[in-house]
């Protein structure tokens, strides 16, 4: 039996919440804005095995600067005109920025650019920088509660101590303070902190960032956000650059006698790849797939990366 045109069923077309734009048209969309930094401060702020250029800032992280300059003014028109509204006299609260993604995606990266950045917009001189790792419970704590093999897992923060502080952030506290996570020893430092002072904007970087509320409700820290950024890639990409990272590690700062990875610094090329990859599949993996990449879609803009690690897509929510 054939088929006529009139009798065919079109698909419906597949509708999203964001707008998809290619890096191209995404670097038109902010020509006037004048680049600050130069190729020294992106050797300086990259991550490691990040290898992002000179290009790419101003193809993208210009014109996302110029987004959020925009946002962070509108966000400053309203509360004074809702201030106004009120009768209240008042200075307004900090601008706060959510940036979450996988181990090894290159988000500390993105979050270190778009301080940079901002702190040279004249209307943004103070931004600040948190990383969530500095909430993580102290490997003692780990232990203690049977979760130190779930180490960046959403029940290994303290996530009560991270949302008291971003909404004390948000609220006008003039001195905020957080614990300090060293990467050598791979643990909270005791009687370390970082000091926030009443920023113009915080950026808090971080894998769970964009957790929902658990399930007795509340309020989740992503509730304090006024933006939020996910960086993105496929899952074989981020494994791969994740095995590479752990390679370049294992040649250079696993082999500091403090680092709480030095026993990894004597393996040979192939145990330490075959090292790497169990810490993926039994940790990391298992954990991007369970509970960073199901919050992607709650971010405001994604940013897209191929393979050779560069963005090559911004995606931005239409409301």
């Amino acid at each position: 039996m054939l088929t006529t045109a009139a009798h065919r069923t079109v698909a419906p077309k597949w509708s999203t919440p964001f707008d998809e734009i290619d890096r191209a048209d995404w670097a038109d969309l902010a020509p006037a804005t004048p680049l600050t930094i130069d190729e020294g401060d992106v050797a300086r702020l990259r991550s490691l095995g990040d290898p992002i250029d000179i290009d790419e800032v101003r193809e993208v992280y210009l014109p996302l600067s110029r987004l959020l300059n925009i946002h962070v003014n509108n966000a400053r028109q309203l509360r004074r005109a809702t201030n106004s509204f009120l009768g209240e006299r008042g200075s307004g609260t900090p601008f706060v920025i959510g940036v979450a993604g996988s181990v090894a995606v290159g988000k500390s990266t993105v979050a270190r650019l778009l301080r940079e950045i901002l702190r040279r917009w004249e209307d943004t001189p103070r931004v600040e920088l948190v990383t969530t790792d500095g909430f993580l419970y102290s490997n003692a704590e780990l232990e203690r509660r049977g979760l130190m093999s779930r180490k960046g897992f959403p029940e290994s923060y303290d996530r009560r101590a991270l949302l008291r502080f971003v909404t004390q952030i948000k609220s006008g506290a003039p001195e905020v303070r957080a614990p300090f996570y060293s990467h050598v020893v791979y643990d909270i430092v005791p009687n370390a902190e970082i000091v926030v002072h009443s920023p113009d904007v915080l950026i808090v970087e971080g894998l769970n960032v964009l957790q929902p509320p658990s399930r007795g409700g509340g309020l989740a820290v992503s509730d304090m956000f006024d933006f939020s950024i996910y960086v993105d890639a496929r899952t074989s990409y981020i494994e791969r650059w994740y095995l590479e990272r752990f390679q370049q590690l294992q040649r250079g700062a696993f082999v500091n006698p403090s680092s709480y990875f030095r026993k990894y610094a004597d393996l040979s090329p192939a145990e330490a790849l075959a090292t790497a990859s169990e810490i993926w599949n039994s940790i990391n993996l298992p954990n991007l797939e369970q509970n960073v990449l199901p919050t992607r879609s709650r971010a405001k803009l994604i940013l897209r990366k191929s393979a050779d690690h560069a963005i090559h897509k911004v995606l931005l929510r239409k409301n």
